[in-house]
């Protein structure tokens, strides 16, 4: 995982207690303690309505009331909004009323962002921004995750999502698009950083249950507190999950804890540790008409019909793949401002273990290794009261090396290793940028470079491969071929972004940028020539090219009276887009599109009907398709919804209670495949919750999910083509569940 550069994400800022800024990423954050609470937490007043669907201000109709805003989140949702391009800030008063909550669950609500279940469970979504990373799992791309300002991309970019519970985050900000090179991203989607709470902006024990269907429980303690210049806050939570449907259970363990220090009036310093252990069943796809008639069962491979093969597709009951996933974290980051000018540094390492077992037809992956990031950053900052610094410039390099084994997979169980590899990449990131305001406007020219290595050592060293049939137990051996290679990849991004404010909080923006995205090793090398029932042969070794994007885009958003607004558009058009599509027995591969168009419109809002009534609404449309492709035309690319909605219906029966009604709908079918033969249907699902605060110690929520029991394929691999109407490419959404949980604050 990508070691941890807390420095690279954040710009500085004059040090100020009142004005102090935790492990947040935004624009002109620095690393001090939160302004201390010295008294009970307050009740929060009510929000406006409609703020939260972007980076304006406090959630709306999301909002019951809770403790008071921090510091570092009032000061990201300022820097945020003055960000000329697509930004938000979610905290936890949006997650209040949900149980199970996964990361898709939390991102669904932000214009921009899809993130759908994928290989089951809750640990697992498919996360896109922009299209970006739309194609890549079980390992994703395409988007910078952080934790506490600390990348978790190990240094080839893919990182695994399930490490991250957003229920453990204070707030999380969203950088959509070209708004993330200033973090050092090198990505095309952008990025997400969750902040974690602090001993001086939480102090106290906090401790919260729930459970519900299918076997989900999960528990969270922690606690904090502040003496003097110190601070410290320790976090533990454990969560289980049965599933809906056979091989479909998950657990994870997440421990997290953070320290801070003011050391002088000049210089403040954070450190932090973190723990995962994640591990999960993958029931894997079903064909449609199984799906509709019997959505719980796992995948049980192709079915024989008069002797011809029907349903192909990997076999998940025999197979049984699974996921286990242990990740360590440690990090530093320290601040030193002298006047307008800071210096941010930040240093880190991450060590990874990850055991992957696929279906037979691509076997185990196991990866050991670790990354080390470190970052400099410096921001000039003459005007105090400014959102954004004058000047800014930030360097981030991130250097890592694994030990990757292939192993065979015969009915669960691992057999003979089949291939070795040492992979080694470093990305290197340069970014500076001016925010330059002239009267109402503000004009924010920058260029980016990036420098990315990735290494493969073949490091078999036997003539053969050992292979296996997983339905009669023969093994044989095929001949090896050396699998090494040697790729680098450079490119310069340059940006120009022109922002006016209105009136205080209501702004237009317009930005043209270029994007570049350098392949990950799971785009790089991939076990091939498996099927549904026997072992793989080899391995693909594509020499593909990074993808980039260049972008024009247009925004608004703001508040009037009773309304608050955040829109986007955007249109991308794509060099060498990465194309990663599954075959039939489940293997992945990757390939280079020659030219493609994102076109998008990135809408959230909402509105106060009344003073106890509010509702919010997230559109996002998106229209991603290849141009004159010599395969598929100008077809739509697969797994794309083009409309996607979540909207949602508050009302407050009293200061201590409220009920909500939520939908999420996607009104047309999504294309399975490129080749644009194979879809899904759309579907709306129903969801009611309620959130009861019995005073400043006790709350409580209870939540219906999918309350018409709607079977529905949440979300589908992507192929080329598909063999067949009846393949199994159909993944199904969790049926009716019910949940509870009750929280205590001390």
């Amino acid at each position: 995982m990508a070691a941890v550069s807390a420095a690279a994400l954040v710009a500085a800022a004059g040090w100020a207690p009142t004005a102090a800024f935790a492990q947040s990423a935004a624009p002109a954050s620095t690393v001090t303690l939160d302004e201390l609470v010295v008294e009970a937490p307050r009740e929060r007043a009510p929000a406006r309505p409609g703020a939260g669907t972007g980076a304006s201000g406090p959630p709306g109709p999301s909002a019951p009331a809770a403790p008071t805003e921090s510091t570092a989140e009032a000061e990201a949702r300022r820097r945020l909004a003055a960000t000329p391009g697509g930004t938000a800030v979610v905290d936890q008063r949006q997650l209040a009323g949900r149980a199970d909550v996964s990361i898709a669950d939390s991102l669904n609500i932000v214009p921009g962002v899809i993130a759908t279940s994928f290989l089951g469970g809750n640990d697992q979504p498919k996360i896109h921004i922009r299209g970006s990373g739309l194609q890549s799992n079980p390992t994703e791309r395409g988007i910078l995750i952080l934790q506490d300002g600390l990348p978790l991309n190990r240094a080839d970019g893919s990182y695994i999502v399930g490490l991250i519970d957003p229920r453990m985050a204070d707030f999380f900000e969203v950088y959509r698009g070209y708004t993330a090179n200033r973090l050092g991203a090198t990505v095309l989607g952008g990025a997400i950083n969750f902040v974690s709470p602090t001993g001086s902006g939480s102090p106290g024990v906090e401790t919260s249950v729930e459970g519900g269907s299918f076997g989900y429980v999960r528990t969270q303690v922690q606690g904090g507190a502040r003496k003097d210049n110190l601070d410290a806050f320790v976090q533990y939570s454990y969560g289980q999950r049965d599933g809906y449907r056979a091989w479909d259970g998950s657990d994870r363990i997440i421990f997290n804890a953070n320290a801070g220090a003011k050391i002088n009036e000049n210089i403040s310093t954070r450190v932090f540790v973190g723990y995962t252990d994640l591990g999960f069943e993958v029931p894997g796809p079903l064909s449609w008409a199984r799906m509709k008639a019997f959505p719980t069962q796992a995948a049980p491979g192709p079915i024989v019909v008069n002797g011809v093969a029907t349903e192909a597709g990997p076999n998940a009951v025999r197979d049984k793949p699974r996921r286990d996933t242990e990740q360590a974290r440690l990090g530093s980051r320290t601040t030193a401002t002298f006047g307008a000018n800071v210096l941010d540094l930040a240093v880190g390492f991450t060590h990874t273990d990850d055991t992957f077992r696929f279906p037979v037809g691509s076997g185990y992956r196991i990866t050991d290794g670790g990354d080390f990031t470190t970052s400099l950053r410096y921001a000039y900052r003459p005007d105090a009261a400014a959102a954004l610094p004058l000047f800014e410039t930030t360097a981030m390099y991130v250097v890592g090396s694994a030990e990757r084994t292939y192993a065979n997979n015969l009915r669960g169980w691992r057999t003979t290793n089949f291939g070795s590899n040492t992979l080694d990449a470093d990305t290197l990131s340069v970014w500076s940028g001016f925010n330059v305001p002239v009267d109402a406007f503000t004009i924010s020219p920058a260029i980016s470079y990036m420098r990315a290595t990735r290494d493969n050592l073949d490091t078999w060293g036997n003539a053969l491969r050992p292979t296996v049939n997983a339905v009669t137990g023969a093994t044989g051996a095929v001949a090896a071929t050396n699998t090494s290679f040697s790729r680098s990849y450079d490119a310069w991004n340059p940006s120009l972004a022109l922002l006016y404010t209105f009136a205080p909080g209501n702004v237009a923006f317009a930005a043209v940028s270029r994007t570049y995205e350098a392949p990950t090793f799971d785009d790089l090398i991939e076990a091939s020539g498996g099927t549904p029932n026997t072992s793989p042969t080899g391995f693909l070794t594509p020499n593909l090219k990074g993808q980039s994007a260049v972008t024009a885009e247009t925004g608004f958003r703001g508040s009037h009276d009773r309304f608050t607004w955040d829109v986007v558009t955007y249109y991308s058009w794509l060099t060498n887009e990465l194309i990663r599509t599954t075959n039939i027995a489940g293997a992945l591969s990757t390939t280079n599109a020659d030219r493609t168009t994102h076109f998008g419109i990135e809408l959230g809002g909402s509105v106060r009907i009344a003073d106890d009534l509010t509702a919010r609404l997230t559109w996002t449309y998106q229209n991603f398709r290849f141009a004159n492709d010599a395969l598929y035309g100008d077809n739509r690319i697969a797994g794309a919804p083009q409309h996607f909605v979540n909207a949602a219906l508050r009302y407050t029966v009293n200061p201590k209670l409220w009920v909500e009604g939520e939908v999420q709908w996607v009104p047309d079918g999504v294309p399975v495949d490129n080749a644009n033969t194979l879809f899904t249907q759309g579907f709306a699902v129903v969801n009611l919750r309620s959130h009861y605060k019995y005073d400043a110690t006790w709350s409580g929520f209870a939540e219906v999910r999918n309350l018409f029991n709607e079977n529905y394929a949440v979300s589908s691999l992507t192929i080329g083509r598909a063999v067949r109407s009846d393949q199994a490419v159909f993944l199904p959404g969790d049926g009716r569940g019910l949940y509870a949980g009750v929280k205590a604050r001390f």
